[in-house]
């Protein structure tokens, strides 16, 4: 199987009015949170691009782009993609490995009436070992812990689009674990700054004649 890059054409305009005040919102109660916890903050908690996240997944839906509706975003933080991704009627869940984000997401999920799930845990599948990093290392890379999709009951192979805003030195790891354990023709989004979100299919390499 291979990785191949996606096309999405996104039609930018005005955020509908009830995405623009959930989005509002979701940013106000991260910079409160990331106040009160100045002290002792969480590794690797940065907050993605919440309107080009919109976007490009409402362009993965009206272009009909997905094999499906099955939605998970790997260490949701806040929630606030998953939550996105529900308001465009994908069926949304969220995998973070913070209990106090986990909470902090279905707060706002409930606060908006909002159908989205969310499960602490690593999204890394328990037999990557040969793919992510050395337990301990970088936790949320890691296998060992709780086992978000049992708790879920949905299988990593089970989710038509995963979105991800990974480290620079970490895109290539989440890559081979997608390409490893999702579906043949899921989708993988990634945000990699500066309004660079990458779409890429999971697809069955062509043989060589």
């Amino acid at each position: 199987m291979a990785l191949v890059e996606v096309d999405v054409k996104t039609s930018e305009s005005r955020l509908p009015s009830p995405v623009e005040e959930f989005i509002r919102e979701a940013t106000q109660r991260i910079d409160d949170f990331t106040e009160n916890t100045r002290q002792q903050p969480i590794p690797a908690f940065v907050p993605s691009d919440f309107i080009a996240a919109y976007w490009v997944l409402a362009a993965i839906q009206e272009q009909s782009l997905a094999v499906g509706s099955l939605f998970c975003e790997w260490g949701s933080g806040f929630g606030v993609v998953t939550c996105l991704a529900a308001l465009l009627e994908y069926e949304a869940y969220g995998i973070e490995i913070e209990r106090s984000l986990i909470a902090e997401a279905e707060s706002l999920a409930v606060d908006f009436d909002i159908a989205a799930e969310f499960a602490v845990g690593s999204f890394v599948p328990a037999d990557a070992d040969d793919i992510a990093v050395t337990p301990g290392e970088v936790a949320w890379l890691a296998t060992e812990g709780a086992d978000a999709y049992e708790s879920l009951q949905i299988d990593l192979d089970d989710f038509d689009i995963i979105y991800a805003y990974p480290w620079p030195d970490e895109d290539d790891i989440l890559g081979d674990v997608f390409n490893s354990f999702a579906a043949e023709g899921a989708l993988l989004v990634t945000y990699n700054g500066l309004d660079d979100v990458r779409v890429r299919r999971k697809v069955r390499r062509r043989r060589r004649r």
